[in-house]
């Protein structure tokens, strides 16, 4: 287990100092408890959006960026459904910095006309870019909308359509600014060769005169238990067809969760996974193919996706993925696959635990939900699972009635 301190400041901060004095630098990571999930209809994409938004200056720092490289920093972000974080990693004997560049635009972000119509500009070429203009691109659009009925899970996190980004006003943005950028909505995380109590001291600083608004989280609606397999054909200029199966699946922190994991790690973790060998490597009908989750906090999806060989239709490999699934399902789960997944997943919590940003990110995310130990309970649990379980779970949630199929085909030769 990690060793942290964590302390509230009264305005509702939550400050985590993870103390690793093995390098020079450290960590500063500024968690925002909100995501696209956060978003209503017609004004998706304000969580990505924003993310953006924030490097564009505040009232008493014009360039982030150039004050922290001056400082020897570098910073980056990222927006999920769930959340949004803000990373920076400098020399620890500059960690001031860090606090009075993320104080300063927590409190007063620049949110000018220019500002709002610059970062306008780059959302819509992303989105254009990465998801209109690429093969495939708007694949999770679709699945998406197709899988879920009314959770903001029905979106991607960069917008459900580019009409939403275009109409944006700045009376939109500042609400969201103000109902989401505020102390009571965010962790913070400093680690590396830090002394907690001087992050004390900094934190109530520059973060203490911050007041919170104690917004009312919105109650979100959450979708009906599947009761029916849902289908969806597009056709589009691609290579070959491609085939996305999604299955609704636990949340985080529900009871399955762990379980579904495990699910997919057994079917398409890596080149010796039982959908590599069968489908890709001993077959015709895919190109490629894997399994994985969402991982999301609220119910999401457990997902098989892959492309067709030349030729083969979705529809033909849906058939041969169901094949596989199904004897899955029949087939009794040996115990020496379940241990060797489950290796697997300690050498990768290993692996992960090398770096200091990612040690900093999973104490910060963990702490959203509830408590940074769930990172190590969560680990736990899964490592305690047998087969029975996880073939209970498999029962369970690879039903057809259960499924969401996107057929993304390629038009007639």
């Amino acid at each position: 287990m990690l060793h942290y301190q964590r302390f509230f400041l009264p305005n509702g901060l939550e400050v985590i100092t993870h103390q690793d004095l093995g390098s020079k630098m450290a960590v500063f990571n500024l968690l925002y408890k909100v995501g696209s999930k956060d978003e209503i209809p017609g004004k998706t994409g304000l969580a990505h959006f924003f993310e953006h938004l924030m490097f564009g200056g505040s009232a008493n720092i014009p360039v982030f960026d150039r004050e922290l490289e001056r400082v020897g920093g570098s910073c980056n972000a990222f927006t999920s459904p769930d959340i949004t974080n803000y990373y920076i990693t400098l020399p620890a004997a500059n960690i001031e910095t860090a606090f009075w560049l993320e104080s300063d635009r927590m409190l007063q972000l620049n949110l000018s006309e220019k500002t709002i119509e610059t970062q306008r500009k780059v959302v819509l070429e992303e989105y254009k870019q990465r998801y209109l203009n690429q093969p495939y691109g708007d694949a999770f659009h679709h699945l998406r909308d197709l899988a879920f009925d009314a959770h903001p899970y029905k979106w991607p996190t960069i917008g459900q359509r580019t009409e939403d980004i275009e109409n944006f006003t700045r009376t939109d943005v500042e609400e969201f600014y103000q109902k989401h950028y505020q102390p009571s909505n965010a962790i913070l995380v400093i680690a590396g060769a830090v002394d907690p109590d001087e992050i004390r001291i900094l934190s109530e600083k520059w973060f203490g005169p911050i007041p919170s608004k104690n917004p009312q989280k919105t109650d979100r609606i959450q979708d009906s238990i599947q009761i029916r397999k849902k289908e969806k054909f597009i056709q589009a200029k691609v290579p070959t067809d491609a085939l996305y199966k999604a299955y609704k699946m636990p949340a985080k922190l529900a009871d399955g969760f762990q379980q579904t994991d495990l699910i997919t790690d057994l079917l398409g973790s890596g080149k010796s996974a039982i959908l590599e060998q069968t489908l890709v490597k001993n077959g015709k009908v895919f190109a490629s193919i894997g399994a994985y989750i969402l991982g999301s906090v609220d119910p999401g999806l457990l997902i098989f996706s892959g492309k067709m060989e030349k030729g083969v239709t979705s529809l033909e490999g849906e058939q041969a993925l169901d094949a596989v699934v199904q004897q899955f399902i029949l087939d009794e789960i040996s115990e020496n696959s379940l241990t060797k997944i489950k290796n697997q997943s300690e050498a990768m919590k290993t692996y992960e635990s090398i770096k200091l940003i990612n040690r900093a990110m999973n104490l910060a995310y963990y702490a959203h939900l509830g408590n940074p130990d769930l990172y190590w309970q969560e680990y736990e649990k899964k490592s305690t699972l047998d087969q029975g379980s996880v073939k209970e779970w498999a029962n369970k949630i690879l039903k057809e009635e259960n499924a969401s199929v996107l057929h993304y085909q390629s038009f007639p030769s």
